[in-house]
Order: C-alpha cells, then structure tokens, then sequence
C-alpha cells in the first residue's frame, strides 16, 4: 500500500488543484490563475507518461480490499501515525478526540476522480469516450466472501447486502475465491447502483487496462450476470452499467438530445489509454450539460439538458471568493470531504446535489 500511495501521490488532489469539481468551472468564472502551474494538457501528457513507466502490485491492492486483510501492509504504521497526529490537531481545537476511532483508513479515496474540462484536448474526437451520469452518491462497491458493501469516497461503510455481483452473495461464493470491485453512482430513488467504471471481476484485476477495454469489459461481464438488473431476492439493489460513447461532435449532440431513464447531473469524458488510478486525474474530465456549448464549441440541441441555470452567472463571485490555488498535490482530508465541495453547485437551494464526480 505504501508503494501504491507513493506513486498515486501524484494524482491525488483536492479542490486545491486548479480544476477540482469541488469548486465552479474556472472558464465560466472567466477567471484566471496568476499562479505559476502546469496547464491541463501538460499534466495529461505527464499523467499518461508515468502510468507507462509504473507498474503497481493491484493483484494484492484488489484482494485486500476484497478481503479486508490488510496484514503486511507497510502503510499501517504510517496511518496510524497519521490518525494519531490529526486526533492532536482536533484536540487543540477542542473537538472530540473520540472521533478520529471512527476514521477508515483503507477504503478512502479509491475512487478515480475528475477534474473540470478546461483545455479542451485536440485529440477529444478520436482519443476519448464520455458518459452520461446520473444524480447520486459515488460509491465503492465491493463484493466478496458472499456480501456486498457499499463504502463512500472518503471510505465509510453504509450498506451491507447480498448481490448477484460475483462474490456478493453466500449462494454464489462458496468458495470464497470470487470478488468484484465497481465504482458506483447509487440513486436512492431508483434503487440502482448505476456502474461507472470496474477494478476488478471475478477475482481479475483491471486497474492497470486502459478505458476503452474496461467499458467494453464492463458490458460483457454485466450481460453475463443474470437478474442482476432486477430487483430480486438475492439482489435488492439494481444494477446497471452506463454506457459511453465516444467524443464526436454528433455523438455528443446525439447524447444531449436522448432521453433517460435518470435524472443526468453531468459528463464524464475519459482517455482511451487512462487507467484506473485512485485519484482526481486530468485524463478524466466533468461538464455539466449546459457547459458543453462554452467550452467544447459545438452546437447543442436546446432541450432541458442544455438550459443554462440560474446560478450560472454567480460563479465568478464564488469562485473569487472561495477558490484557492495549489501546485502541490494532497489528498482528501481525514473526514473524506473536499474543499470546497459545496460550491460544485453554487446555488444548493435550486434543488441540485452536489457533483459526486
């Protein structure tokens, strides 16, 4: 583990990065860093340069997650040094020192995180894929020794069920050996954990293979899974994979213009040859709807998606006052919240969550 958090200190961000989701889109503010930092495009030729030079033990990484077994993890001490020098800093503020017991230490930030689309990249129409998603809460989705649980970004467990994902139920996993390892968007209303991405099916790790397979694997694998996007017995929770379809400007008009079954909240565009890294990443890139005229120039049919909200107009106020700047790279705090993660949407009271991307 000690290796993966070196190598993925890279990628790890909060809304001190530039583009972090957590605060308004930097272009629609009109508002420009004085600060010295890489441009988008820079960091996205380096991202994809160093996932080429560093191979990661994910086979361990997906099994300890699977398992919870985190025997032998050199990260362990360096953890708890963590937890027990934030709990000090709590303490002098005066909070409860109790709180930081309740910590997760292994299943926060595993999730692959996006950034905001702002330099838009040459090769979006050939080398890219977007998916439309639904409104709800990101989650971590693991399946195994005949359970599934369903863990937040910042690691905490808030649901235990059984699944017809491989491993996720007592009648499918006897022997122990299978597990399944999704990124998730849970809709409470539609009782659906709607699939984003796969780490790992069936016990085969998948972290280290480009977007474009995993989607692709993704489907197969789902289609294999009878009754899984039902609500049955062994499955009461639906699930159902999202479909991405590539960056064309006729794509992306065709994408605007359907109707869906969920409410959307917004796009997600990935690089073909990104893989799965823990993380905000710029090879991962989020508008809202609205956006896409602004900042991809293309035209848009003018329907619901693309209705450009009230709250629009006030980002520059928000993002002058709230947004701070960073050319280091950090992780989420200890409770798992971002900063700034409430100015996603700058205006809660219209009725929109904020972005779980």
């Amino acid at each position: 583990m000690e290796e993966i958090t070196q190598v993925l200190s890279a990628s790890l961000a909060v809304s001190l990065e530039p583009n972090s989701t957590s605060a308004p889109h930097p272009r629609l503010a009109q508002y420009k860093s004085k600060h010295s930092m890489l441009d988008q495009s820079e960091r996205r030729r380096r991202f994809l340069d160093l996932q080429k030079t560093k191979r990661l033990n994910y086979v361990n990484h997906a099994r300890r997650l699977a398992e919870g077994d985190w025997t032998g993890d050199n990260s362990e001490d360096e953890l708890e040094m963590e937890t027990a020098e934030e709990g000090q800093k709590e303490e002098d503020e005066g909070m409860q020192i109790e709180q930081r017991k309740k910590l997760p230490k292994h299943y926060g930030n595993q999730l692959m995180l996006s950034e905001w689309l702002v330099d838009v990249p040459p090769d979006l129409d050939t080398d890219w894929l977007m998916v439309v998603c639904p409104v709800g809460k990101r989650s971590l989705v693991v399946a195994s020794k005949g359970s599934t649980a369903a863990y937040t970004k910042s690691g905490y467990c808030v649901n235990r069920f059984p699944s017809l994902l491989p491993g996720g139920n007592k009648h499918s996993s006897a022997k122990g050996k299978d597990y399944t390892i999704l990124d998730c968007i849970f809709s409470e209303v539609d009782r659906t954990y709607y699939i984003l991405d796969v780490m790992c099916w069936r016990g085969h790790p998948v972290y280290d293979c480009p977007s474009e397979f995993r989607f692709y694997w993704l489907q197969s694998k789902v289609q294999e899974v009878e009754g899984l996007s039902e609500v049955v017995k062994h499955n009461p929770f639906r699930f159902l994979s999202l479909q991405s379809v590539a960056c064309s400007t006729a794509s992306i008009q065709q994408a605007l213009a359907e109707e869906y079954s969920f409410k959307v909240d917004g796009l997600l565009f990935y690089h073909q040859q990104t893989h799965y890294t823990p993380g905000s990443t710029p090879l991962v890139g989020w508008l809202r709807p609205y956006m896409v005229s602004d900042i991809l120039g293309i035209q848009v049919p003018i329907c619901s998606l693309t209705a450009k909200p009230d709250y629009a107009s006030h980002q520059l106020q928000q993002i002058l006052e709230h947004k701070k700047t960073s050319t280091e790279v950090r992780p989420a705090d200890q409770s798992g919240r971002y900063e700034l993660e409430h100015l996603s949407t700058p205006d809660c009271q219209m009725g929109e969550a904020p972005s779980p991307m």
